[in-house]
């Protein structure tokens, strides 16, 4: 099938597009839309995150598990949501944790699109979600294709920043290459963890440490 994936992505994934799996993910898809299903993030957003950051511009990751399933969050990238929509609690976390780390002022927009050109890969581990039903995608094989993802990254790159937030996140770091790569570990920003690891943890500015130590401009965390 051909997906339209920005171009460095396409080539890097080439071989992923033609495996039976994500062939079943696009005949799933189809499926529940003739069941009439709702599904975020609307189909032009699905890649997002590989749209605002090209194969060439990684230099962080941020993991998360599946899109935003209330309507009008979720854009393709990872804990983020489009202007005008209200920040949800583990983003709210993630912006008071940088204003403690960096001293930066939490911003009012919940979108994180200025990451994600910067180099910020804002990657879900599900790509796609039923409305009002968390991880309802999470077993159609989004799984195989960002391990795959992450996967290339760690064997294509060198220096890249992994953020695992959250023993879900932290269970693909056997993907990495912790001899080529950075991975940074904390708790989830959930208001049912932040508290047990995550605040404190100042990834914002280690991140930027490592990356400069590297010889790779830090990431401008400013929105």
């Amino acid at each position: 099938m051909d997906v339209q994936i920005e171009s460095s992505w396409k080539e890097v994934l080439n071989e992923e597009f033609k495996k039976s799996y994500f062939e079943q993910i696009a005949m799933f898809l189809k499926h529940e839309k003739a069941l009439g299903k709702t599904i975020y993030p609307n189909g032009s957003l699905i890649f997002n995150a590989f749209e605002k950051t090209p194969f060439q511009n990684v230099k962080v990751v941020i993991l998360g598990q599946d899109p935003y399933h209330n309507p009008g969050q979720a854009h393709g990238l990872s804990f983020s949501v489009p202007d005008g929509v209200k920040p949800p609690p583990s983003l709210v976390n993630i912006y008071k944790e940088m204003k403690t780390d960096l001293g930066l002022e939490i911003p009012t927009s919940g979108n994180l699109t200025k990451w994600a050109e910067n180099g910020v890969l804002l990657l879900n581990a599900f790509l796609t979600v039923r409305a009002n039903e968390p991880a309802s995608h999470s077993k159609i094989g989004w799984g195989d294709f960002t391990d795959a993802v992450i996967k290339k990254i760690s064997d294509k790159k060198e220096n890249v920043v992994f953020l695992l937030w959250g023993r879900f996140a932290q269970d693909k770091q056997y993907l990495i290459d912790a001899t080529r790569h950075h991975i940074l570990q904390a708790a989830h920003p959930s208001p049912f963890s932040a508290d047990k690891g995550f605040f404190g943890c100042r990834h914002f500015s280690r991140t930027n440490e490592i990356l400069g130590k590297a010889g790779i401009e830090p990431v401008d965390w400013r929105l």
